[in-house]
């Protein structure tokens, strides 16, 4: 199968869903042994383009040859691709054994009568590589870990049933989304996908094919380039029985209901203009919660760091970039960290927003908020807590701050209810908290964590690692609807096919290595290489990527090298 690189004509595309057609039901038929089989494959057919396809990501995004910002391009990239196309196949080859893709994962209870689920680490290679951070996907209220397992696997072992044909709709800023999302529709669903993919990417088209080639000969996948028109076209024909979107909620909402006098009639009606089902991964505000501490001056540095690099990854373009970070109103060592992270914006290497629209946006928040600082191409701003920052995700490096009242367990609480009821959006929610904060809070503390509603958590890490992890769930906090699609409905990823999971908490060291030892955590994890400061990101994450293409000890090494010189 071959594409070309203009979008094409519609009798092309319905050709395109009828052969999708015939693919859902020749995978319908395939033994599960095949179809673990065929993941396989698609892991050797990335490993083959990972060097294009990073490479030719970087140049979509304007990242000069050599640069170490080339880094986040090889682990957003085909190091996602190849982490979760390797885990769908571990799931369908523990369903061959007659076994749940869920046996063997640890679990404990959480508040609110939750089961977690832990899905990093697992194995001793995972504990090195991970040393001193931990993943846990929280089931629902109820869910006992029998439930669990047993009703894990969703229709991966189903056999005989075709789940019909999907139509993807990818996102433009991380190059993994759309190629996830299309082997997750069809390992959950057993559904074929007719993947469009946002203009940004449209030189990837044939890096694509290739890394989908034992997808697309089975007739599992297609993948075109094209504009909104072609997206629309898609969307509402007969032949597609269901969509994805990541992206806006405004053009979610656009695919569902219209536009304007259409969108209101139909919204007032409930009568949507799209007739099939919709699931979405959309973006908003995300929180940055800083629990006040005792920090030293490196602490507050090296946090400061890690929180500008939660807005400024990818130039500020990612759903999951923090926006507002929450900070004590009575913590004395408040306007030591915002001088800190003045002088990350400052330090860290100035970057060309790259993402259409970045430039008014920009404009946008600065004429929205008085104070605003503009800091070597980035905003910094003061949020009242009722202002655009809370409700607008920008998109672009804007980063917002806002003060509450309190210390401790009170300080969170109150985060924790502005966080809920204030900001737009409930995809990924960051908590910066130091050891003795949190041994301070005790049992509140995680009580805190399942108060917020937010489908990732990240504890001392950032929630993009979550999005990173084959095996936890990425998506929003559940609950959204159509009528009020917040930030998406239904999960994606989920390496190990959990039937309606809650949300995934990751959790990692405050400190790097070597200060995290004497600080009081057993961790050995140096600066992280996506940290925007990171040196040997670049070399990093070429290692990494050979890492999950072939794992081994000395492979394992050879990442390990150039990741503790970050």
């Amino acid at each position: 199968m071959s594409v070309t690189d203009a979008p094409p004509a519609r009798p092309e595309l319905d050709r395109m869903l009828r052969e999708l057609r015939t693919g859902a039901d020749h995978w319908a038929a395939l033994p599960v042994p095949d179809r673990a089989r065929v993941f396989r494959e698609v892991s050797g057919a990335v490993a083959g383009v990972a060097r294009e396809w990073a490479e030719t990501a970087a140049r979509a995004k304007n990242i000069p040859d050599g640069s170490p910002l080339a880094g986040e391009e090889w682990m957003s990239g085909p190091y996602a691709a190849l982490e979760s196309s390797a885990a769908y196949a571990r799931a369908y080859e523990a369903i061959t054994r007659g076994r749940s893709p869920a046996d063997g994962l640890p679990t404990r209870t959480v508040p609110g009568g939750r089961t977690a689920v832990r899905v990093l680490p697992l194995g001793l290679q995972q504990r090195v590589l991970f040393h001193g951070f931990s993943a846990e996907v929280w089931m629902p209220p109820g869910v006992s870990p029998e439930r669990l397992r047993r009703e894990a696997g969703l229709d991966a072992g189903t056999v005989g049933r075709s789940g019909g044909v999907g139509l993807v709709l990818g996102a433009g800023n991380i190059s993994s989304i759309a190629p996830l999302d299309a082997f997750y529709e069809l390992v959950a669903a057993g559904r074929t996908s007719l993947v469009k993919l946002n203009p940004t990417f449209a030189d990837l088209l044939d890096i694509y094919e290739r890394a989908l080639a034992p997808l697309i000969h089975i007739g599992a996948v297609r993948v075109v380039n094209g504009d909104g028109a072609v997206g629309s076209y898609l969307a509402t024909h007969d032949g597609v029985d269901k969509v994805h979107i990541t992206g806006s909620q405004a053009t979610h909402d656009t695919i569902v209901w219209g536009r304007g006098e259409e969108a209101e009639r139909r919204r007032a009606e409930r009568d949507p203009r799209l007739a099939v089902p919709i699931t979405s991964e959309l973006g908003g505000v995300s929180p940055i919660i800083v629990v006040p501490g005792t920090w030293s001056d490196a602490d507050l540095r090296f946090q400061a760091e890690h929180v500008a690099t939660m807005r400024l990854h990818n130039a500020g373009h990612n759903c999951i970039a923090g926006q507002m970070v929450v900070l004590g109103a009575d913590w004395p060592q408040r306007d030591a960290f915002l001088a800190e992270l003045r002088g990350a914006f400052a330090r860290l290497p100035a970057r060309e927003p790259w993402y259409p629209g970045s430039a008014d946006r920009l404009r946008e928040a600065v004429a929205a908020h008085a104070g605003a600082e503009t800091i070597n191409g980035r905003v910094l701003l003061e949020s009242t807590g009722d202002d655009p920052a809370c409700d607008t995700e920008y998109f672009a490096p804007v980063l917002a701050w806002k003060q509450v009242a309190g210390t401790g367990s009170e300080f969170l609480r109150a985060a924790v209810v502005f966080a809920n009821d204030r900001l737009a959006g409930t995809l990924g929610a960051n908590v910066v908290v130091d050891p003795a904060a949190r041994r301070s809070m005790g049992a509140a503390f995680e009580e805190a964590l399942a108060d917020l509603r937010y489908g990732t958590i990240a504890v001392n890490a950032w929630t993009a690692v979550g999005f990173q992890l084959a095996g936890a769930t990425w998506g929003a906090f559940p609950g959204n609807t159509i009528e009020d699609v917040g930030s998406g409905i239904d999960v994606v990823h989920n390496g190990h096919l959990l039937a309606g999971p809650e949300r995934t908490v990751v959790t990692g060291p405050f400190r790097e290595f070597p200060r995290s030892v004497p600080g009081g955590e057993f961790s050995l994890f140096p600066k992280p290489p996506w940290f925007a400061g990171a040196r040997t990101a670049a070399i990093t994450g070429e290692r990494l990527t050979g890492y999950a293409a072939a794992p081994s000890w000395a492979r394992l090494l050879g990442v390990l090298v150039p990741a503790f010189r970050a």
